[in-house]
């Protein structure tokens, strides 16, 4: 046995680097530096921790990690989301470790429904009830990414359903885009929840500074006078039950996300605390690491070298983009709607369902100009909603994806 030989066995992750394709190897190495980068910002909490110190340090590892297989070619012991022939999976799932975890709870939208409830479950829906047109309002306005996304998707020469899985990302709901992207397009579901879940942590850096380019300084201190009425428990609980019921008959497509999140808000109204407890932490951050671990193993190399995924990047940030500039305009078509009376445009970022992200980027951005100001309320009516509109769009796309063609 050769020097050579001895080397590749004993150290198969470097060896890797000089037997696989340059562009290969050279992806690899800067999805290492980039795992490095997120994970560490998460722990700075410039980037959003549950999730970017999981995907951080799963990225490192799944392209370090590799190794040469039996038949020659390279590998991780992680997991294979390109597996689909039956007994393949059978014997992969005896062999990669997150395999069973990735095939039972995330190819098939269980970890997203599982966030989802978690999300349902520390939402309240009474901000919605207490000021009803302006959070729907905003809200649909909010959603122009990603009705903007799916045109231009087309545009590009992306298939119907491929730009139907993109324009998801204008949503920026995480669990949102899994879902979709799932349901639409399953050969670009990996790259898609990737790109997806990077560009909304690095969209919270980005929309206070959308905020502060359309709203004047003089308008962003304005304070909200809280004059919301008394919504009774047994009236939300009614409305969770409607909307629920309603939303799922219309969209049945979507109706796994739909009863998820609602269900979440019926526990919470209906006050079944061990359930609350279940949910809220166990189920939440269950759900929440193990989606962060493998959105992480899942960035390996070649999976991301689609040549699709450069027009998912471009697309992607539009989409965002797009979502944040319109959902102000939102906030100003309220405020001159009021008359330019107890309200403060700000808000309209709220419409963005990234609960509770960006309600908090609205309120800071309100009490940067004035520390008495208290937007925070209406600003979560308005991400609330978010959420209810991008389930409603993301539905009628998946449902309508045949008479895009």
């Amino acid at each position: 046995m050769d020097v050579t030989t001895i080397a590749m066995n004993m150290f198969p992750g470097i060896a890797s680097f000089f037997t696989q394709d340059p562009v290969i190897a050279g992806a690899r190495v800067v999805l290492i530096i980039l795992g490095f980068i997120l994970a560490y910002y998460g722990f700075k909490r410039t980037l959003e921790p549950l999730i970017m110190v999981p995907m951080g340090i799963g990225m490192i590892c799944i392209n370090t990690g590799v190794l040469f297989l039996a038949d020659g070619n390279t590998g991780t012991l992680f997991l294979n989301p390109l597996i689909a022939n039956p007994n393949e999976l059978i014997n992969i799932m005896q062999v990669n470790f997150l395999q069973p975890i990735y095939n039972f709870t995330f190819s098939n939208s269980l970890v997203a429904c599982m966030v989802f409830m978690g999300v349902g479950a520390m939402c309240e829906i009474g901000f919605i009830l207490a000021s009803p047109w302006t959070s729907i309002i905003i809200a649909i306005f909010a959603e122009a990414g990603t009705f903007a996304t799916l045109v231009l998707g087309v545009w590009f020469g992306l298939a119907p359903n491929e730009a139907v899985a993109v324009a998801s990302i204008g949503g920026a709901d995480g669990p949102m885009v899994l879902f979709t992207s799932l349901m639409a397009a399953p050969e670009l579901f990996v790259p898609i929840s990737v790109i997806a879940y990077l560009y909304l942590s690095l969209t919270y850096a980005g929309y206070p500074w959308i905020v502060k380019w359309m709203v004047p300084k003089k308008y962003r201190g304005m304070d909200i006078l809280l004059d919301m009425p008394e919504v009774s428990k047994k009236s939300k609980f009614i409305f969770i039950m409607v909307a629920c019921g309603t939303l799922c008959l219309l969209l049945p497509m979507a109706a796994p996300l739909i009863m998820s999140f609602f269900l979440g808000m019926a526990i919470k109204e209906a006050e079944i605390v061990p359930y609350q407890d279940l949910i809220e932490n166990t189920v939440m951050y269950t759900a929440t690491i193990l989606l962060g671990l493998l959105l992480g193993c899942l960035c390996e190399a070649s999976t991301l070298l689609n040549p699709k995924v450069a027009i998912i990047v471009a697309l992607g940030i539009l989409a965002l983009a797009i979502s944040g500039v319109v959902g102000v305009v939102g906030g100003w078509v309220v405020y001159w709607a009021k008359g330019g009376k107890n309200f403060n445009p700000v808000v309209g970022i709220a419409g963005v369902s990234c609960v509770p992200s960006t309600a908090k980027i609205a309120q800071h951005a309100a009490e940067d100009e004035n520390p008495f100001a208290v937007v925070m309320p209406v600003a979560m009516g308005a991400n609330i909603a978010g959420v209810i509109v991008s389930a409603v769009a993301c539905g009628v796309m998946i449902s309508t994806i045949g008479f895009l063609k």
